[in-house]
């Protein structure tokens, strides 16, 4: 058998906001290729690429999953990728290793929120997109609306590659504008269809959006451009070819109806994906690193095999899966495959092409494909897996930051000896997914991009991994300083019998520039302090001050000077020191006007304009302070600057206050003095921590 050449090859990911149907799409296709014999439901839990628990329950898509189809002689690689907000990372990635994007809109419900962030991802990497409007058959949808929303809120490219015969519960097939000719279903969710004449009533219509394609085709081809304004005929063979070149130079955006559940419209939208959309080898080469230095990647089968790893997932049965999109050469299962980020070699087990959590064994692999190999062993996502001697590297995957987090505490001793484990595995497969101890306040803080997301995430630990957590909201990283000078003497002096303890300390306290840090000075003449002495003196101050006067919290922004003292000759010792700086410290510090410090976090919203008097609103009543506002399309930018004590549920209440369509991402600023009366609360709360703990 000889090697499959990459010009029959099409990956691309369907993407879109929650509910639009992309998974029920991915089913019809598997369904109209032969790939199932019977159509799933996303109801039912019965669809073949949402097939874990979790999304099954929840009916949502969780992780992407692979549909790999073929059809027409060629192997399409279909990414079924999350429409929920906080999943949001698996669409990045997915994109990323994509030729093009299937971007589903409902037509009942037009552009959404995530339909905005798919197009924005689409525009980051510079892919073609076609755009299905699904639920053509549904109560009030509507396609000439939403093709309008398309061409007002995304792109004025975006134009009707087929037209709906019939409309809502009426809706029974497509027309092809440029061909000319009609697909009629039968409507009882078979693919089987008859080929027609247009309908007469829909005559003027095609002619019309016939002419609106034409318009754009030429627009890509200047050659064409010319003859067709010489007013000669073109011929439908030189315009569905000039088609394929305007789709992938993104000169234009193919729009096409349809109905997943009902199966009308998906054969022609497969046809499509075959003819129209852009093979690995009409993709530019790749950008990559080597020596500090970017170099251009090509794709085809006669260059050097390379791969980047976007997924992994971990199977109870066969264990870590890696998925892999190869962008350049072609492998065999006998050769070995090495991972250029971790200098290691990797043991290939099998390629496996994927339907869902199926695979099926492959003997090679080549330019486009996206395959799966289980159990490699050092292979992270965003690694670039390729033949050894290679030196370039893909530039890793940018995934958004957290937005939310909760503390979490094990329940027993036995859940602690396993947390650490089974946060490790967690993060190999969610790169979304943060974790750590927080030295401040000792907590350990799981964050991620809402509270589903981290919902998820903490039943996978227990069920997967036996550890079962409770959680909290995390405690504010709160900071101590002092606002005026003072002085303070510490003097410890012990005599028990025998040899005693003796060291006597006198310094001065004084503010710092916020942010400065801590500062210790050596002001001692005389010798009353001996220079052996001096640094206890300073390690006492710096472990007094890790524990505040006020509500023990650590004490920063201040320089301490070492003034004066006194030793013993025979009772003097480090130790005696350190105890006698804590004691001035603590004396001290309650002197000079102690207060409270929190973090201020730099915020940054994006939403559409009618929701900006609510976030701004919103933003005043959490002692925010607005900074700016600009503008980027439709949307709004708010940027703020907020306490973090204000922002550990703002995730979950901007969802709720924008209907889902504000985003935000925030950055630690600076710290600042808390007010007054929120400080005594904060104080008051933790001697009662404090008593409780006693």
């Amino acid at each position: 058998m000889g090697m499959r050449n990459p010009a029959d090859v099409r990956t691309f990911a369907i993407v879109a906001h929650g509910g639009a149907g992309k998974t029920s799409l991915a089913e019809a296709m598997l369904f109209d290729t032969g790939a199932i014999n019977r159509m799933g439901k996303v109801e039912d839990g019965t669809t073949t690429t949402d097939f874990t628990p979790e999304e099954q329950k929840r009916q949502i898509s969780i992780n992407t999953s692979v549909a790999t189809l073929r059809h027409k002689g060629k192997t399409l690689f279909a990414l079924d990728t999350p429409g929920f907000a906080d999943f949001i990372g698996d669409v990045r990635s997915s994109m990323r290793v994509s030729d093009s994007a299937v971007v589903v809109v409902s037509g009942v419900h037009g552009v959404e929120v995530q339909t905005e962030k798919d197009w924005e991802f689409a525009e980051d990497f510079r892919i073609p997109v076609l755009f299905f409007v699904s639920k053509m058959d549904r109560e009030n949808a509507d396609f000439d609306r939403t093709v309008g929303e398309l061409r007002k809120y995304l792109s004025e490219k975006a134009v009707p590659l087929f037209l709906p015969i019939g409309k809502e519960a009426s809706f029974k097939g497509v027309v092809d504008v440029l061909s000319g000719k009609a697909f009629l279903y039968r409507g009882d969710g078979s693919k089987d269809f008859t080929e027609m004449d247009v309908p007469p009533e829909m005559a003027d219509e095609v002619q019309s959006a016939r002419e609106s394609l034409v318009e754009r085709i030429v627009e890509a081809d200047d050659e064409l451009m010319m003859r067709y304004l010489d007013g000669e005929q073109i011929s439908t063979e030189e315009l569905s070819k000039a088609l394929r070149t305007a789709v992938a130079k993104r000169s234009l955006f193919p729009v096409f109806p349809g109905s997943s559940t009902a199966n009308v419209g998906i054969c022609q939208l497969l046809d499509v994906l075959v003819d129209v959309m852009p093979s690995p080898l009409d993709m530019p080469p790749r950008e990559a690193q080597k020596n500090g230095e970017t170099i251009q990647v090509k794709p085809g089968l006669d260059e050097p095999f390379s791969a980047l790893c976007f997924k992994v997932m971990v199977d109870p049965y066969v264990g870590k899966l890696s998925f892999l999109r190869v962008f350049s050469g072609s492998l065999t299962s006998d050769q070995v495959l090495y991972n250029v980020n971790k200098g290691e070699e990797e043991r290939i087990s099998a390629f496996k092409f994927m339907k869902g959590k199926d695979g099926e064994d492959q003997k090679e692999i080549v330019c486009g494909d996206i395959v799966v190999i289980p159990k490699l062993h050092s292979t992270t996502v965003g690694d670039t897996l390729a033949t050894k001697g290679t030196s370039f590297q893909f530039p890793p995957i940018q995934f958004p930051q957290p937005i939310y987090s909760v503390a979490v505490t094990p329940k027993s001793r036995a859940d602690e000896d396993k947390l650490s484990n089974a946060i490790h595995r967690m993060r190999e497969e969610d790169a979304t997914l943060h974790f750590e101890k927080n030295p401040e306040t000792g907590d350990n803080v799981l964050s991620g991009m809402g509270d589903v997301h981290l919902d998820i995430v903490l039943s996978k630990i227990k069920d997967r991994y036996g550890v079962e957590l409770e959680t909290g909201t995390p405690k504010v990283p709160y900071r101590e300083t002092i606002k005026k000078p003072s002085k303070a003497q510490g003097k410890y002096k012990k005599q028990t019998g025998g040899r005693g303890q003796y060291g006597d300390a006198v310094i001065e306290f004084s503010p710092r520039e916020r942010g400065s840090g801590f500062e210790f000075q050596d002001k001692v003449v005389g010798g009353v302090v001996p220079k052996s002495f001096i640094p206890a003196v300073e390690k006492g101050l710096r472990e007094a001050m890790t524990k505040g006067v006020l509500a023990g919290f650590p004490t920063v922004d201040f320089t301490a000077a070492l003034v004066f003292g006194s030793y013993h000759d025979v009772d003097s010792s480090e130790m005696a020191f350190k105890i006698a700086a804590s004691m001035a410290f603590k004396k001290g510090i309650a002197e000079a006007s102690p207060v409270l410090l929190e973090p201020i976090m730099n915020v940054e919203v994006v939403v559409p304009e009618e929701y900006l008097g609510d976030v701004m609103g919103d933003f005043n009543s959490r002692r925010g302070r607005i900074m700016g506002i600009d503008s980027r399309g439709r949307l709004q930018v708010v940027k703020a600057q907020v306490p973090l004590a204000e922002m550990f549920r703002y995730a979950i209440i901007l969802r709720s206050m924008t209907s889902g369509r504000g985003s935000f991402t925030m950055s630690y600023s600076h710290y600042e003095e808390v007010p007054a009366e929120i400080a005594k609360k904060v104080i008051a709360a933790h001697k009662v921590e404090e008593e409780e703990e006693n």
